[in-house]
């Protein structure tokens, strides 16, 4: 199963350069492989209610949560003990550790286009490279 980063979908959504291979991703992968964390749901609103995209933030959730079936997974607040620890250990701001420990919580591959993950242990896979 695969932990789905922020930029992924943001990298759609806005019709990005990977737009396509993130596109292809999604079409070559069950939902019921997929997980996107908390703090990705909430700040792909965020971000897309900033850019005047609220229209795009309602389809995401439909499309991937309500008729998808998109699992949706969090940390309890016991949890940051491990997100302080695994900050210090690898250097990642709060949105990279958080998206770290719920991939190892959960034990799922982090995909991201994100490359502050290629110094941890977890590492990650771009969409491209997944089949």
């Amino acid at each position: 199963m695969y932990l789905v980063d922020t930029n992924i979908f943001l990298e759609l959504l806005l019709g990005q350069a990977e737009a396509g291979s993130v596109r292809s991703f999604l079409v070559r992968t069950s939902t019921d492989e997929l997980c996107v964390s908390d703090l990705s749901f909430h700040s792909i609103g965020i971000i897309l209610y900033q850019k005047g995209f609220p229209h795009l933030f309602s389809g995401f959730v439909q499309d991937l949560f309500v008729d998808g079936g998109v699992a949706i997974c969090r940390l309890e607040s016991g949890d940051m003990t491990r997100v302080e620890e695994v900050s210090g250990k690898f250097g990642l701001d709060f949105d990279d550790v958080y998206q770290y420990v719920v991939a190892e919580k959960f034990d799922l591959k982090l995909v991201s286009f994100d490359a502050d993950f290629d110094r941890t242990d977890k590492k990650r896979m771009v969409p491209a490279e997944i089949r």
